[in-house]
């Protein structure tokens, strides 16, 4: 460098710094850092908090947010014409059910899988033993009602053959009926609905997922938002005390407040491969840890989402319920004619053809709602979580780094807009605070 321009540069460093507000310019970077922590706070509170809308209703703003942008309609509360807040993650709990079937569930297992990691003869053996001590109830409940007379003439031995002759054949009957559901299961059960249903109902469940195996992850996240607004003050600090306009501050506050939030996001989930950047192994927060949070991630699916009780419930009372008691009634009406033995020809003459038929309809009907009632044993259904917890941990962990910052990710990718504009704002209004804390 000649020394023309030595003497220039000088020149001008002395005649910055003699109009250079030190206060000011020490105290920016701290500032900012300050404000970084704060928005990286408030910006994991929003995710999470509150579960449920908070807030309340404003004539006309319903109508008026179907002109809005689509973004702006995203708002929650806003479509419903509310002013408040809900956690971006609970209220996109059901879109990230949604998300997670599609990206991971679906490649953790079909429903079959599931099906038969819960280990169907077990099923038929717990059933069985449930369902024989109902055997002589059920039977007496249907003969009194469709034929009281014949079933009290009837002398005890023949009754009690009846009635032994069922529960003989219950082993038999059990197992082809979850035999045929196994067969049958991808058309009964469809875990995409299990999930989004669930998620919807439960939020908190969602938010679970998130912090149960990422609250570390979370903290640094905070911590670094300290770090980000601190380095991101130094340039700040100095553009200020160069320019010395009074709008400045709070334009680059905008700035540095969306930058914060865009890198304490980008920190926790990326890259999802690992990469070297100047020989340094970079990866993000959470895919880093997906062993750990497979583990975490199983234990809620397989205790809380996909149980041998809601399959049940699903089963029965679900979408599909209509279909699997057909499946379970065309299993059971043969039941009926065998379990009449050699009495079968007499006791179809003494009643007709007609009234036997509707008996065995009816025992058919009446087993079909009580044949999976042992499905919706908690104790039994956490026996089984187990083998659930072991294909979802499995499946999870074999999944491409991708695809598991997708799941976890997807369902608020579209909404991060929020976090980054409430930070634009923090920060704006950080610049302004400054400015009158430390008028230039």
């Amino acid at each position: 460098m000649s020394p023309e321009w030595q003497d220039s540069l000088v020149s001008w460093f002395d005649d910055w710094a003699a109009h250079v507000h030190w206060l000011s310019l020490i105290t920016i970077p701290i500032f900012t850092g300050v404000i970084g922590w704060l928005i990286n706070w408030s910006g994991l509170y929003m995710l999470f908090a509150p579960l449920s809308f908070k807030g309340f209703r404003v004539p006309g703003l319903r109508e008026l947010t179907r002109v809005l942008p689509h973004k702006l309609q995203e708002v929650p509360g806003f479509a419903q014409g509310g002013l408040g807040w809900q956690g971006i993650i609970p209220a996109r709990a059901a879109k990230m059910g949604s998300i997670a079937v599609d990206k991971a569930i679906a490649k953790l297992g079909t429903p079959s899988d599931f099906y038969q990691q819960l280990g169907p003869s077990e099923i038929a053996t717990h059933i069985v033993e449930t369902f024989r001590p109902e055997v002589p109830e059920l039977v007496d409940q249907i003969m009194m009602r469709e034929h009281p007379r014949l079933w009290r003439d009837l002398p005890r031995a023949v009754k009690d053959a009846i009635v032994t002759r069922v529960q003989a054949q219950l082993p038999t009957i059990v197992h082809k009926v979850t035999d045929d559901i196994g067969v049958h299961i991808d058309q009964l059960l469809d875990p995409k609905l299990m999930v989004i249903d669930h998620f919807r109902k439960n939020p908190a469940l969602v938010v679970r997922i998130f912090r149960d195996f990422g609250q570390r992850e979370l903290n640094l996240m905070v911590a670094f938002g300290f770090i980000f607004g601190f380095l991101l003050g130094i340039p700040v600090a100095l553009i200020d005390q160069t320019f010395h306009l009074w709008w400045l501050l709070p334009l680059l506050g905008v700035v540095v407040g969306w930058v914060t939030n865009l890198l304490g996001m980008w920190l926790i989930f990326e890259p999802a491969e690992p990469r070297r950047i100047l020989g340094i192994k970079v990866q993000g927060l959470f895919p880093r840890r997906q062993e750990q949070a497979a583990e975490v991630y199983a234990d809620i699916i397989a205790t809380d989402v996909i149980t041998l009780e809601r399959i049940g419930d699903f089963l029965l009372d679900g979408p599909r319920g209509d279909a699997t008691r057909k499946l379970l009634i065309n299993a059971l009406m043969p039941a009926v004619d065998r379990a009449a033995g050699p009495y079968r020809g007499a006791v179809r003459i003494a009643l007709g053809s007609e009234r036997f038929d509707r008996i065995s309809t009816s025992v058919a009907n009446e087993a079909a709602d009580r044949t999976l009632v042992p499905f919706r044993d908690p104790g039994f259904s956490r026996h089984q979580a187990d083998k659930i917890r072991d294909l979802v941990a499995r499946r999870t962990k074999e999944l491409p780094p991708g695809d598991f910052v997708d799941m976890m990710r997807s369902a608020i990718k579209e909404d991060e807009w929020m976090l980054y504009a409430h930070g634009a704002i923090m920060g704006l209004a950080g610049g302004f605070l400054h400015l009158l804390i430390f008028p230039t």
